[in-house]
């Protein structure tokens, strides 16, 4: 009864629209003796390349079987335009702020200076 089925990959955008990205028809051989135990087969799909950003969205796999449906808990992919950089400004504001000290006490001392004279 479970040896034909369909496994069905898809993704539903931040608009909860569903997209089939890849559906394929399988059967699987029982061996003599498993016929009522549990099995586990592992099916991998690479999606690739993702076209663009607007890509971003959870990606889900289903299988389904005469009368059962079993859906997987999705994995969400976060897509980025290429040339995309994480900006950090960390760096930028330590320079800063040293730059900045420093010209206050060049400018503090040549005060202090000036005025003892």
């Amino acid at each position: 009864r479970y040896t034909r089925f369909s496994i069905c990959y898809y993704w539903i955008n931040s608009l909860d629209q569903e997209t089939s990205i890849f559906t394929s028809s399988e059967t699987v051989d029982i061996p003599p003796g498993q016929e009522n135990k549990t099995a586990t087969l592992p099916y991998n799909y690479i999606i690739a390349p993702l076209g663009n950003a607007f890509s971003t969205g959870t990606y889900y796999c289903k299988v389904k079987w005469n009368d059962v449906e079993k859906m997987g808990k999705g994995v969400f992919v976060l897509v980025r335009d290429t040339g995309y950089v994480n900006t950090s400004y960390g760096w930028e504001i330590l320079v800063t702020l040293t730059v900045l000290l420093a010209v206050l006490s060049i400018i503090a001392t040549a005060l202090l200076l000036w005025k003892r004279k």
